[in-house]
Order: structure tokens, then sequence, then C-alpha cells
């Protein structure tokens, strides 16, 4: 064995020699995966809403209810996504086949969702006049890529517990894997905004006496909306081609060994499993309530263009964010060692929450006349790099919880429920992603921007306060968020020690009822042995 493997082993804590447990190639292959999906995830999460409001021309009203609508109706199907996962019994496993057979759609769907509909008169040609039809056909195409991003997502995070038992090995794979996730992310979130800014500034300048942006000449906003349409469907067919293999990559060298092919479980039963796991019930209300906390990430766009007078400042600011979760990640196994994953993830969104809004008033002590001055960038910046920290902690702490709370269900009921488990995490997201979206887009029209050509109607005034506005929902919302999401954790009590001991007694039972199936030549059920005892959250 040479020194990578060596050291590759090491890092994830796996047996060279058990050939039938997960190996290090798996674990990474599997982050891989990750990084393909974020890629896709990426460009329609962060860069839809503007390419609708900037691109499409739609009101950012309107904007705000489809994906606030959408995201919630999504989010819900995550748990019939679950029970699917937890009927499904193929040569590949249950969460495999989902991996490798939902690309294509989703693949199809993500570039449908950005299509030039008025720049090709696609699909009403002149008959749109008020923009309804368009907004029609959007939404319908952004549900139906919602419905097929879930068919993969929701099998994604799941394969993760059947593919290693060992809390550490899946701790260290999940850690990977979401920094990856994060990675294919930032390639986003490098890529696009600068290339936005390239197709708009020949369109602008800015007024050196009031510092704001204005168009040039006779340009308005409808030649922006046309450039932007022309060139951002060429942007996600690249970033689509780019994706899809590392789906196939996941799928191919990741193997699931952990999961009982002959228990079925139907939606009301894993419904029932839901309300009877109380650690993880407290994972989905703090993530309810944490689900305003990224925020900061869907206005990068709209703070960078209305606030600072380029779109070219929203790849700094989204990779602002990138430093603190990185550096929290790496973090993780050393802080949750020494506290506890639930006593990071509390003070870490405390501290962080605390910071951001901090970060707000302290702009508004330097303003000095207009947003757009480098001490405000600066206090901004720094703040969006503090922002990042908590949510780096919550990204792999709240995949490992979850992961331990299905060993707690299959521990408290004989049933594993992999499926409804991680569809509560991509839930999280979703409602994350939902009102992040959503907040965006109502605080760009509370502060008087519906669309853009009424910020091109107002005196510089009316533009100040509205920058300043958007400055306050970008870092107060999310700080406040952060706040509130750690308040559940106050009741969660499922700790390190309490998953070892239940990971040992359903060891322990299945072992006894294997030795009792071949003492009496009998067959037992060992996902239904009665598994009764008590932890501190049963």
């Amino acid at each position: 064995m040479n020194k990578i493997s060596q050291l590759l082993h090491k890092v994830f804590m796996t047996d060279p020699n058990d050939k039938e447990g997960m190996q290090p190639g798996e674990a990474i292959s599997y982050s891989l995966c990750g990084f393909g999906q974020n890629l896709i995830s990426a460009i329609v999460s962060s860069y839809l809403t503007y390419y609708l409001t900037d691109g499409l021309m739609i009101a950012s009203t309107a904007v705000g209810f489809i994906m606030l609508g959408t995201r919630i109706f999504d989010a819900f199907n995550d748990p019939i996504m679950g029970t699917i996962v937890d009927h499904t019994h193929s040569r590949w496993g249950k969460s495999r086949p989902y991996v490798l057979f939902a690309v294509i759609p989703i693949a199809i769907l993500t570039i449908m969702c950005f299509l030039p509909y008025n720049l090709w008169g696609l699909p009403f040609g002149n008959d749109d006049v008020d923009g309804w039809k368009t907004i029609t056909i959007v939404t319908v195409f952004y549900v139906l890529w919602s419905i097929a991003y879930t068919a993969v997502d929701v099998p994604y995070w799941s394969l993760a517990t059947s593919m290693t038992s060992n809390t550490d090995q899946r701790g260290i794979m999940l850690t990977v894997a979401r920094l990856l996730c994060t990675v294919g992310s930032g390639v986003v979130s490098i890529v696009v905004p600068p290339i936005a800014d390239a197709i708009t500034s020949p369109y602008y300048t800015v007024n050196e006496q009031t510092g704001m942006k204005e168009y040039i000449g006779n340009y308005t906003a409808d030649n922006v909306a046309a450039a932007l349409q022309k060139y951002y469907v060429i942007i996600v067919i690249a970033i689509v081609i780019i994706a899809i293999p590392f789906f196939y990559i996941g799928f191919k060298n990741s193997k699931e060994r952990f999961y009982n092919p002959e228990q079925t479980l139907t939606l009301k039963e894993n419904l029932s499993l839901l309300f009877k796991n109380k650690p993880l019930l407290l994972i989905v209300i703090a993530g309810i309530l944490g689900g305003g906390k990224t925020l900061y990430l869907y206005s990068t766009m709209y703070v960078s263009q209305y606030c600072f007078n380029t779109t070219a400042w929203a790849t700094l600011f989204t990779m602002a964010a990138v430093p603190g979760g990185l550096i929290a990640s790496l973090l993780v196994p050393l802080c949750t060692k020494r506290w506890g994953k639930r006593n990071t993830y509390i003070i870490s969104h405390i501290v962080g929450g605390a910071v951001l809004i901090g970060a707000y008033f302290l702009c508004r002590y330097v303003k000095g006349g207009v947003i757009n001055n480098t001490p405000v960038l600066v206090i901004y910046i720094i703040a969006l790099v503090f922002a990042g920290v908590p949510q780096g902690f919550a990204n792999i702490i709240t995949y490992a919880q979850i992961a331990d709370c299905i060993e707690y269900m299959e521990w408290k009921t004989g049933k594993r429920g992999e499926g409804i488990c991680f569809a509560m995490q991509t839930f999280i997201n979703k409602i994350g992603i939902a009102l992040g979206a959503a907040f965006t887009c109502f605080g760009l029209a509370l502060a008087g921007i519906d669309d853009p050509t009424m910020w091109d109607a107002m005196i510089p005034d009316e533009k100040e306060s509205a920058q300043q506005f958007l400055i306050g929902v970008t870092l107060i919302l999310p700080g406040a968020s952060m706040i509130l999401s750690a308040i559940p954790y106050f009741f969660y009590h499922f700790n390190e020690d309490d998953q070892r001991r239940v990971v040992a007694e359903i060891a322990e039972r299945k072992a006894a009822a294997l030795a009792a199936e071949g003492a009496d030549g009998g067959s037992v059920d060992v996902g239904n042995i009665d598994v009764g005892g008590d932890t501190k959250d049963e």
C-alpha cells in the first residue's frame, strides 16, 4: 500500500484489510457526486431569481411568490420521496438508482428554466403582452425541476447511512462531501457574476456626483434584459454538461451495505416514525427557524448591482462566506470532539447572528452619504466572512446528526427510515432556499425596486433609502434567523455517547436474533425486533 493510500485510509478512518467495509475511493466518489449536484443546484438557487427579474423582467413580487410557493410545495414532497426510497428494492440498492437515473431530467429542466423566452418569442410569440404567460411556463418548468431535483437529492444524502454505520467514518465522509458541495457552489459563484457584469457593463456608467449607476445614451433596462437572456442559457448549458459525469461517478463507485431490503414503510408509517423521533423533530424545527440565515447568498447580485454599482462584486460577496465556512467545516471534528455537535451549533449560530446584526448598525454609523463607499464595503465583506462560519458548522453537523437519528429511530422502533430522515434534511434546505429567495424579492419590492425600471426612475435620495433597506434585509434577517435556529438545540440531548451506545445495542440485538434463528431453525425479522429502552431524548 503506497503512502497516498495510507493517508486516505487515515483521513477516512477506514480499514484497508476490511474488504467488505467502506474504502476511501467510495467516500471520494460520493463527495464528487455532491460537487456535480451543487453545480446545478447553485445556478438555479442563486441565479434563477436574478435571471427572472432582470433577464425576463418579471416583477420581483411575482418572482418572490414563485420561489416561495414552488419551494414550499417541493419541500413537502421530500417525505414522499423518502418513502419512495424506502420502498425501492433494486439490484443497485435503495438510493443509488436515483443518483443515476434522475440526472437527465434535471439537466433538461435546468436548461428549460433559463431559456430566453422573451428574446425568442417562446412559447407565445408576441401574444404575451403582460408577461403572465411567460410567468406561467417558467413556473411550470421550475416546479418540474424541483421535483426532479428532489428525486436525486433525498436519495443522495440517505445513501451515506447505507454506505457505513460507523459514525466517525460517516462524519468524515460527510465533511468531505459538504466541502466539495461548497466548492461546486463556489465555482458557479466565481464564474457567473463576472460574466453577468461583462454582459451588462457596456450599458452603464456611474454618475460622479451622485455615485449612482446610470444608463449610457438611449440604453434602457430592456437592452440589459435582452443581453442577459442571450448569454445566460449558454452559461447554464456549459455548467450542466460539466456536472453530469459526476453523478455517474457517485453511482458507479458507491456501495450500499446497511439497509433492510425487506423492510417497506408507507408514507403514513414514515410520518408516524418522524413524530416518534424527538431529536430529529428538534433538528427540523431549528432548520425552519434558520431558514433565512443564508438570505445574504441569494441577494448578492442585487446588493452588488444596486448598492455598489456593479454585479462583479457579487462574486466577492458570495465567496466571502466561503473561507469562514471552509474553516468551520475543517474545525468540525475538533470542535465537536471538545464541545459536542449540539453546543458547537449553538455557539456558532448565536455569535454569527450577533455579528451580522452588529455589522448592519456599523454600516449605518459609517455610511457618510451613500452606501457605495469603501468603509461600508469592507464592513459588509467582513460580516459575510463571519456569516459563513455558522453555515459551515451547520452543513456538516446537521447531516451527521440526522444520520445519528436514523440509528436512534432503529433503536427505538426497529425501523431505520433512512428516506424519511434525510428527506427532513432536504426539507430544511428547501425551506431555506424558499425563504432566502422570496425575502430577497419581497425586500426589493419593499425597497421600491419591483422591477429594474423603477430603480431608474428614482431620485438620488430615494436610491439611498433603497440601498440602506437592502443592506438591512441581507444582514439583520439572516442574523436573527441564526439566533432563532439555536433555540431548539437547547432541548436536544441525544449526544455522541448515546449514539455509540445505541449502535452497540442494535448490533447486540441483531446478533441475538440471528443466534435465536439458528437455534430454532425459524426466521427472524431483525428490522422489527423490540428495541425498548431509553435515552435522554426518547
